[in-house]
């Protein structure tokens, strides 16, 4: 009989975690190495990475921050290859990181052309060009390995700007772009690692809670079917499960998680 609970353990893997300080991040980061992961977590807080290493440790978790910066997009190739050789072969690489520039919420028609590549670059540029080297480095090192990218529910259908009126928030248009250009960069990746086993799928959450402006609060329940915005954990127990063999089959996936959002 199969243990399908084994099935969702990362005994003896490396989960590499790519904005790993932030509110989903760390959250990813506690799940994997829960399940036996030994996490590497990246980010570009040094301070805090360190403070967030030694939680873990004293939690019994096999976590080590890593300084990176990913918008040095020069920088990851060999990065990714110094830290597959010193800190053993990747299994697991999930990319949560979401870098910004300060006019990031600007409505549409204040969007300047520089904002826009940065952007561009600093999100959807580096999210691509890491799915290809951390899976040229599983090729080859013969891991079959799960990489996981981080889409959004507006990388799939547009914003209902309605969930804004009577507040200072928006959805930026580059968001928009950005993210789906990496849910179908991951479908073009899936299909293209396919042949060596690796699986690369991007996760989809829907709004998630972080102490949000009343009113927008109350405009998205209302919106959305099961009437709540999104929890971490409940992001990072997707991740657990994408990461796991207990999704051996799974590649090429856009796997929302957004309380019904996108079925209405």
């Amino acid at each position: 009989m199969i243990k399908y609970i084994e099935k969702f353990k990362l005994n003896n893997k490396t989960a590499v975690i790519c904005g790993a300080l932030g509110l989903l991040g760390k959250e990813v980061c506690v799940a994997l190495a829960q399940a036996g992961a030994k996490v590497i977590a990246l980010d570009i807080n040094e301070e805090q990475g360190l403070l967030f290493q030694e939680e873990c440790l004293k939690n019994n978790l096999i976590l080590k921050y890593i300084h990176f910066d990913v918008t040095n997009l020069d920088s990851h190739k060999e990065f990714m290859e110094t830290l597959n050789h010193e800190e053993g072969s990747i299994h697991v690489f999930v990319n949560t990181v979401y870098p910004c520039t300060e006019d990031w919420n600007h409505k549409l028609e204040g969007v300047k052309i520089d904002s826009w590549r940065k952007n561009i670059d600093m999100q959807m540029n580096s999210a691509c060009l890491l799915t290809r080297d951390v899976a040229e480095i599983m090729k080859k090192n013969r891991i079959s390995g799960s990489i996981i990218n981080f889409g959004s529910i507006y990388g799939v259908v547009a914003p209902d700007f309605e969930v804004y009126t009577n507040t200072d928030l928006t959805c930026p248009a580059a968001y928009a772009a950005i993210k789906g250009g990496v849910i179908n960069f991951s479908r073009y990746a899936a299909s293209y690692y396919g042949k060596q086993g690796i699986r690369i799928n991007c996760l989809c959450p829907g709004g998630i809670f972080n102490n949000q402006d009343k009113a927008f609060l109350s405009n998205y329940e209302k919106r959305t079917p099961l009437g709540r915005m999104g929890k971490p954990e409940e992001i990072a127990a997707a991740v657990l499960f994408l990461a796991s063999e207990a999704a051996s089959y799974i590649t090429g996936t856009t796997f929302m998680i957004d309380g019904g959002w996108t079925c209405i």
